[in-house]
C-alpha cells in the first residue's frame, strides 16, 4: 500500500505544480514575433525545440529620451527546477526592477533567425533537454500500480465485510470471540434476581470442574442449555457468569454471525467452530439470539436454503460431540416459540431456562449489585425504588441507577441521594422533563385535573393501587403529566376486581375531563389504548366475560417481545368480542364518572393545589384526600342527627296505637 500512496502523491503534486507552472504567458504568431524584433522590442529570445520564448523590453523613461531595461530571465537550475518533475519555480526578483513581459510563439524553419537576432544585438539562448529516466519509468509503472493497489483495496474491505479472519479464502472460519479461563470478568456474584437461573446453571459449572463424580453414577452432562426470557434480564450476562465460575475457555458469537451472502458459508463456520472446541474443551460455546439461524423449518415462501443449511448442520454437530469431553452449548433467544422443534429436543438443548423479569426482591438484589458501583448515601432506601418499578429488567435497573450518578453530578453532590434515585426512575419511565413546552393556563388546568382524576378514582377504589405521585411537568416521551402508582405488595395475579379497577382508573383522567370542564381531549390517548388492551383480554384470554366464559379466543403471539395477540376465532366471533370489550369499558368509564360526581368537591380542591406546585407526592395527595374527606363528613354531620331526630317524633306518638 505504500507504493500506492507514493504514487498517488506523485500525481497530486504533478497536477497541481502543473497549474501552477502552465503556460501563463501569451502567445503571438511569429509575423508579429518579427516586427517586434525589427522594431527593437526583443530584449531576449530562448530557442526551444517546439517554440520561441521571447522576452520583450520595457521602455525607461531618461532625461535623453526613452531606452529599455530588461529584467533577466533567471537561469535554469538557478531559480527554476525541472519542470518535468513538477517543482516550484521560485523567483527573487529585485523589488524595485520592473517586471519583463514574456510572450512565445511557434518555432518556423527560419534559417535567417539567428542573422536576425545578431543584427539586432539580441541575446540568444538555446535550452539543453535532459532525459529523466526515473520518471520516464515511473509513468511506464503508474497504471499498473494504480490497478494493482486498486485489488488491493477491493480485497481488504471484502474481506472486512464477510468477516472471515483470511479474506476469500478464511471466509468459511468461525469468528468467534474467545475468553480465555476466568477473562469474562463475570462471576454469579455479579448476577442478581435470577436465583432458579442460577441454581440450573450451577449444576453444569459443576460438572465442568467435576465430572467423575457425575461419570460414576452414570450421569450424563447436559449437552445444552437454551436461556429464555425477555430483553434486558441479563441472559448473556448470565452465560458469561457461567464461563466465569467455571474458569473454562469461553466461545461468544451471535446467530447473524453464521448468515453470509455465499451458500454453505454458515454451515463451514459451524464446523470450524465445534472443531475449535473439540481441540479447546472443556470449555462453553454460547450462541446468542439464536433464532437467527434456529428458525423453524416451515418450507414457506419466505424460507433461507442457506439458513436452514447451517441449522441442518448444527444438529448434526449437537448430536455428534462427546459431551463427555466437556463441551456445553448454551443459547440465549427471546423468540423460542420460532425455534425448530429438533433443536429443543432432549439431546441437544437438554435444559430449558427462564429468565424472567425479577421480582421484589429480585428487583431490590440487582439495585444493590449496581449501587456498589457509585458512592450512595447511607440514607438511599433501594426497597423503595424496588417497590415503584414493577416489571423493570435487570437493564432497566442498571440504567437506573447510572441516570441517579448522573443526575447527582448535575446536582453538583458528591454521593447519590434518594431524589436522584427518584428522579431517575421517572427519566426511565416517562423520559426527562420538557422544560421549553409551556402550557397554557388552560390546559394546565385540564391536565391538572385529569391526573387528579386518575389518582382519586384509585383512592376511592379498594383494589387499585396506592399512588406514589402525581405531576403535571411534561416528559420528552409525550406525556403532559402522569400518575406514578406503587403496589402495597408484589402481586403475580390479579382478579377481576382488580382488573376492573385498574380499567376505571384509566378511566379517570377522561371522567374528571368531562365532570367538571364538560370537554373531551387528545390527552386520555394512552389511557384508552391500556384500558382497552386490558378489558380485551379479560374476554379473549382469562375468561372474565359473561358471553364467552372460558373460551379462549386470542393467544400471544410473541410472548417476550411485543406480547401482541392473534385472534384464533372468526369474524363474526371477532364482532362480538369488540362488542363485550366495549360494554366493559363502558361501564368502568360510568364507574369512574360516577365516583367523581359524588366526589367533585375533593377533585376540585386537589387539582388546583397541583396546579399551582405542579408536582406532589403520594402522601401530601392522601393528606389532602382525608382532610377533604373528614371536612365533608363535618359538614354533613348535622344534617344526619337532624333527621333522625324530626323522624323519631312521630314515631313515639304513634307507638301507642300500634300497640293498642
Amino acid at each position: 500500500m505504500s507504493v500506492l500512496v507514493i504514487a498517488t502523491i506523485v500525481i497530486v503534486l504533478q497536477l497541481i505544480f502543473g497549474a501552477l507552472m502552465g503556460d501563463r504567458t501569451e502567445r503571438i504568431q511569429y509575423n508579429e514575433f518579427l516586427e517586434k524584433l525589427e522594431a527593437g522590442e526583443v530584449a531576449l529570445v530562448e530557442v526551444q525545440p517546439d517554440r520561441l520564448i521571447i522576452t520583450l523590453a520595457e521602455p525607461v523613461e531618461e532625461a535623453g529620451g526613452f531606452t529599455v531595461r530588461v529584467t533577466p530571465t533567471p537561469e535554469p537550475g538557478g531559480g527554476f527546477f525541472d519542470r518535468a518533475m513538477g517543482n516550484v519555480m521560485t523567483r527573487q526578483a529585485d523589488q524595485a526592477a520592473a517586471q519583463a513581459v514574456v510572450v512565445y510563439t511557434g518555432r518556423m524553419p527560419d534559417p535567417e533567425l539567428l542573422a536576425r537576432l545578431q543584427r539586432h544585438g539580441v541575446e540568444y539562448k538555446a535550452s539543453i533537454q535532459t532525459v529523466n529516466y526515473f520518471w520516464m519509468i515511473l509513468q511506464f509503472l503508474l497504471p499498473f500500480l494504480l490497478i494493482f493497489g486498486f485489488f488491493i483495496l477491493i480485497r481488504r474491505t471484502m474481506s472486512g465485510m464477510m468477516g472471515g479472519r483470511g479474506g476469500i479464502m478464511g471466509i468459511g472460519q468461525s469468528n468467534a470471540k474467545v475468553y480465555m479461563e476466568k477473562k469474562t470478568g463475570v462471576t454469579f456474584n455479579d448476577v442478581a434476581g435470577q436465583e432458579e437461573a442460577k441454581e440450573s446453571l450451577t449444576e453444569i459449572v459443576d460438572f465442568l470442574h467435576n465430572p467423575d463424580k457425575y461419570v460414576a453414577i452414570g450421569a450424563q452432562q447436559p449437552k445444552g442449555a437454551l436461556l429464555v426470557g425477555p430483553p434486558g434480564t441479563g441472559k448473556t450476562l448470565m452465560a458469561k457468569a457461567v464461563a466465569g465460575e467455571a474458569s473454562v475457555v469461553f466461545f461468544s458469537l451471535s446467530g447473524s454471525d453464521f448468515v453470509e451472502m455465499f451458500v454453505g458459508v454458515g454451515a463451514s463456520r459451524v464446523r470450524d467452530l465445534f472443531k475449535q472446541a473439540a481441540q479447546q474443551a472443556p470449555c462453553i460455546i454460547f450462541i446468542d439470539e439464536i433464532d437467527a439461524i434456529g428458525k423453524s423449518r416451515d418450507n414457506q415462501l419466505n424460507s433461507n436454503d442457506e439458513r436452514e443449511q447451517t441449522l441442518n448442520q448444527l444438529l448434526s454437530e449437537m448430536d455428534g460431540f462427546d459431551s463427555s469431553k466437556g463441551v456445553v452449548i448454551l443459547g440465549a433467544t427471546n423468540r423460542p416459540e420460532i425455534l425448530d422443534k429438533a433443536l429443543l429436543r432432549p439431546g441437544r438443548f437438554d435444559r430449558r431456562i427462564n429468565v424472567e423479569l425479577p421480582d421484589l426482591k429480585g428487583r431490590v438484589d440487582i439495585l444493590k449489585v449496581h449501587a456498589k458501583k457509585v458512592k450512595m448515601s447511607d440514607k438511599v432506601d433501594l426497597s423503595r425504588i424496588g417497590k415503584i418499578t414493577p416489571g423493570a429488567a435487570g437493564a432497566d435497573l442498571a440504567n437506573m441507577i447510572n441516570e441517579a450518578a448522573l443526575h447527582a453530578v448535575r446536582m453538583k453532590r458528591q454521593e447519590v441521594q434518594q431524589e436522584d434515585l427518584m428522579e431517575a426512575v421517572e427519566v426511565v419511565i416517562a423520559g426527562k422533563e420538557k422544560k421549553d413546552r409551556i402550557m397554557t393556563e388552560k390546559e394546565k388546568r385540564i391536565v391538572a385535573y385529569h391526573e387528579v382524576g386518575h389518582a382519586l378514582v384509585s383512592a376511592l377504589l379498594k383494589d387499585a393501587k396506592p399512588v406514589e405521585k402525581i405531576t403535571i411537568i411534561p416528559r420528552t416521551k409525550g406525556s403532559l403529566g402522569y400518575v406514578l402508582q406503587a403496589p402495597e405488595e408484589e402481586r403475580f395475579m390479579s382478579t377481576k376486581d382488580e382488573m376492573l379497577a385498574e380499567i376505571a382508573v384509566s378511566m379517570g383522567g377522561r371522567a374528571a375531563e368531562q365532570v367538571h370542564f364538560d370537554v373531551m381531549t387528545t390527552g386520555a390517548s394512552n389511557d384508552i389504548e391500556k384500558a382497552t388492551r386490558m378489558a380485551r383480554s379479560m374476554v379473549s384470554m382469562y375468561g372474565m366475560s359473561d358471553k364467552f366464559g372460558m373460551m379462549n379466543l386470542e393467544s400471544v403471539g410473541n410472548r417476550y417481545l411485543d406480547g401482541r395477540a392473534v385472534l384464533n376465532v372468526s369474524d363474526a366471533t371477532g364482532a362480538d368480542l369488540d362488542k363485550e370489550v366495549g360494554k366493559i369499558l363502558q361501564e368502568c368509564y360510568t364507574r369512574a364518572v360516577n365516583l367523581l360526581q359524588e366526589n367533585e368537591h375533593k377533585m376540585k380542591e386537589i387539582a388546583e393545589y397541583l396546579f399551582n406546585k405542579e408536582t406532589m407526592t403520594g402522601d401530601e395527595f392522601m393528606e389532602l384526600y382525608k382532610k377533604e374527606a373528614e371536612a365533608t363528613a363535618e359538614v354533613e354531620a348535622p344534617a344526619e342527627m337532624e333527621t333522625p331526630t324530626e323522624v323519631e317524633a312521630p314515631t313515639e306518638v304513634e307507638a301507642p296505637a300500634e300497640a293498642e
